[in-house]
C-alpha cells in the first residue's frame, strides 16, 4: 500500500472515530507527509486515549504547519488547544503563554470570527481557576452568544455549560441546571464533538454530585458510561467516570464495589500520564474506607489525595474525631467553614462540619451552621441536601436534649433518604431516631430502630457505624470501660440534666448518681461534666 493509501485510510478511520486505529496509522506515517490538519487528528486521537505527550507534541507540529502555509486561524486553533491540554495538566504558565500568542495573532488577523469566542472561553476559564468569579460571570455568556451567532455547536454547548455552572454556584440553582440540561441536549444529540462531550459529561455529573443531585447524578453517569463504552480504547474521561460510579456505589452502601472501582479510576489516570483528577479518587477512596472501618489505608488515600492537590477535608476531620483527636478535627473544620464561602462548597462541608462540632461539645457553634445547611437545602431543591439538613437539625437538637424534635427531624431524614436508597444515610438517620425515642422513654421502639441501624450497618460492612449501635444497645462493651449503668448516667449529663433530674428519672439516690459520675470522670479521665458530655458525643453514646 502506498503512503497515500497510508494516509487516506488514517483520515477515513479518524472521521469513524476508530481512534485507536486512526493513532497507529498517523502515528506510523511519517511526518513530513502529514498535514496540518492531519496533525490535529493526530493530536485529538492522542488526547482521547491518553497519550498526552504525543497529543502536545502534535499540537505544537499543528500550530507551526498553520503557521507556515499562512492559516493564521488554524494556528490559532492549534495555539486554543494547547491551552486546554497544557491547563488540564497543570502547566498553567506554559498554557497561559500560548493563549497570549494566540490572541496576539488573532488580533494581527482582525475580523468578527468563531475564534474569538474560543480564545474568551479560555480567558473565562482563567478567570474562574484565578478565583475572579465576577469577570468570569459577565464574560460567560459571551461564549454562548458567539457560538449561536457563528452556528457552532462545540462552543454554544461549552458556552451553555460553563453559565449553567457559573449559576449553580452563585446560588442559582434552577436557572444553572436548567442551562447544564441544554447544552447536554447537543451532547446527546451527537452534535459535539468528542473532547467537548466528554468534557461536558463530565463536568455535568460533578455539578450535580456537589449539590447532591443524586438522580441526576445517576442518570448522567450511566449516560456517560454508555458514551465511554461505545469508544473502544478510549482512555480521557474514563477515570472521571469510574469516579462517579463509585461515588453512587458508595451512596447505596455498596463498598467493597466502591474502593474497586475508585481504584479503577486511579488507574485510569495513571494510564492517561497522570491527572490532577486523581485527587479527586484519592478522596472518594479514603472516605468509603473511613466508612468501612480501613482508618489505616483512609487516611493513607486522604494522603494521596493531598499530593495531588486535592483538599482531604471534610473526610480527614471525620477520621480524627473517630481516633479521638478532638482537637485537631475541631480546628480543621472551623478552617474549611471559613474558607468555604459559595453555597455550593459550604453545602459540602457543613454535614460534616455539625456533626464534628456537636461531637466536641461546641453545639452552640454547630447549630447556627445545621440551620444554615437547611436553608441552602430548601434553596437548591435537591432532595439529598434536604436530607443532609434535617439530620443535622436532628443532631443539634439531640444534644439540647430535645427530643421531640430530634425525633421529628430525624424520621424526616430517614424518610427522604430511603427515596434515595441511601442505605448507610437512612440508617444514620434511624439511629438517631432510637436515640431521640429513647429520650422520650419509649425504650421498646427505640431498641427496634436501632437494632434495625445495626444490621444494615453489618450488611454493608460499615464496622465502625455498626460498633457504636451495638454499644446504645448494650450488646457490645461502651467505651471508656463504662458500665451500662454508667453510660445510662452519661446519656443524661449530656444532654444537659442536673443531677437532681437524673435521679428522678433513674429511679436513683442523688447520692448514687454522685458515685457514677465520679467513676465516670475517673474512668474517662476528664474533670468536669462539659468534657464527659463530649466524649459522650464523640461516642454516639446519645
Amino acid at each position: 500500500m502506498s503512503m497515500v493509501d497510508d494516509l487516506r485510510r488514517a483520515r477515513e478511520e479518524y472521521e469513524r472515530q476508530e481512534w485507536v486505529a486512526a493513532y497507529r496509522a498517523l502515528s506510523d506515517l511519517d511526518e513530513t507527509e502529514l498535514q496540518a490538519d492531519d496533525f490535529m487528528a493526530l493530536a485529538v486521537t492522542a488526547y482521547l486515549l491518553g497519550h498526552r505527550n504525543d497529543c502536545v507534541q502534535a499540537l505544537q507540529r499543528a500550530f507551526q504547519a498553520y503557521r507556515d502555509r499562512d492559516d493564521t486561524l488554524g494556528a490559532v486553533r492549534a495555539a486554543y488547544w494547547l491551552t486546554v491540554v497544557l491547563w488540564q495538566g497543570g502547566e498553567v504558565a506554559i498554557g497561559s503563554g500560548w493563549l497570549a500568542r494566540a490572541e496576539r495573532l488573532l488580533d494581527d488577523h482582525g475580523g468578527d470570527v468563531v475564534e474569538r469566542g474560543y480564545l474568551l472561553e479560555r480567558a473565562t476559564m482563567g478567570h474562574i481557576i484565578k478565583g475572579e468569579f465576577a469577570e468570569a460571570f459577565v464574560a460567560v455568556p459571551k461564549v454562548t452568544e458567539c457560538g449561536r451567532r457563528f452556528d457552532d455547536p462545540d462552543l454554544t454547548a461549552m458556552g451553555l455549560h460553563m453559565e449553567g455552572r457559573m449559576k449553580i454556584f452563585a446560588g442559582q440553582v434552577a436557572d444553572g441546571l436548567s442551562l447544564l440540561d441544554e447544552a447536554m441536549v447537543s451532547v446527546l444529540a451527537g452534535e459535539v464533538s468528542p473532547i467537548f462531550s466528554g468534557v461536558i459529561y463530565c463536568s455535568s455529573v460533578e455539578a450535580c454530585q456537589q449539590i447532591s443531585d443524586f438522580g441526576r447524578m445517576g442518570e448522567w453517569t450511566h449516560a456517560l458510561t454508555t458514551w465511554c463504552d461505545g469508544q473502544p480504547g478510549l482512555v480521557a474521561f474514563t477515570g472521571q467516570c469510574a469516579v462517579h460510579r463509585g461515588q453512587l456505589m458508595r451512596l447505596h452502601g455498596a463498598y467493597r464495589d466502591a474502593v474497586r472501582e475508585l481504584e479503577r479510576a486511579v488507574g485510569r489516570y495513571a494510564a492517561a500520564g497522570g491527572d490532577l483528577a486523581a485527587g479527586q479518587a484519592h478522596y472518594e477512596r479514603g472516605e468509603t474506607l473511613r466508612l468501612r472501618g480501613d482508618h489505616d489505608a483512609a487516611e493513607a488515600a486522604f494522603a494521596e489525595a493531598a499530593e495531588f492537590g486535592h483538599s482531604a477535608q471534610p473526610g480527614r476531620a471525620l477520621l480524627w474525631l473517630e481516633h479521638g483527636r478532638r482537637d485537631a478535627a475541631s480546628a480543621a473544620i472551623h478552617r474549611v467553614v471559613a474558607e468555604a464561602h459559595d453555597p455550593v462548597h459550604r453545602s459540602q462541608m457543613l454535614p460534616a462540619a455539625v456533626e464534628v462540632l456537636v461531637a466536641t461539645g461546641e453545639v452552640d457553634t454547630a447549630a447556627p451552621l445545621a440551620e444554615e445547611l437547611g436553608q441552602i437545602g430548601s434553596s437548591f431543591g435537591c432532595s439529598a441536601l434536604q436530607a443532609s439538613g434535617q439530620y443535622a437539625a436532628a443532631t443539634v437538637a439531640l444534644a439540647r436534649g430535645e427530643a421531640d424534635r430530634g425525633f421529628a427531624y430525624a424520621r424526616q431524614a430517614a424518610e427522604t433518604w430511603a427515596q434515595l436508597s441511601a442505605v448507610y444515610e437512612v440508617a444514620r438517620s434511624r439511629v438517631l431516631v432510637g436515640r431521640a425515642l429513647r429520650l422520650l422513654g419509649d425504650e421498646e421502639s427505640a431498641s427496634a430502630d436501632l437494632s434495625a441501624a445495626r444490621r444494615a450497618f453489618a450488611e454493608m460492612g460499615a464496622k465502625p457505624a455498626e460498633q457504636e449501635v451495638a454499644a446504645l444497645l448494650g450488646e457490645e462493651k461502651a467505651p471508656g470501660g463504662l458500665t451500662h449503668r454508667e453510660v445510662e448516667v452519661l446519656r443524661l449529663v449530656a444532654v444537659g440534666r442536673s443531677n437532681p433530674e437524673i435521679a428522678e428519672t433513674l429511679v436513683l439516690s442523688e447520692k448514687t448518681v454522685a458515685r457514677h459520675l465520679s467513676n465516670i470522670f475517673a474512668k474517662l479521665d476528664v474533670g468536669s461534666r462539659t468534657a464527659a458530655a463530649a466524649f459522650a458525643y464523640e461516642h454516639h453514646l446519645v
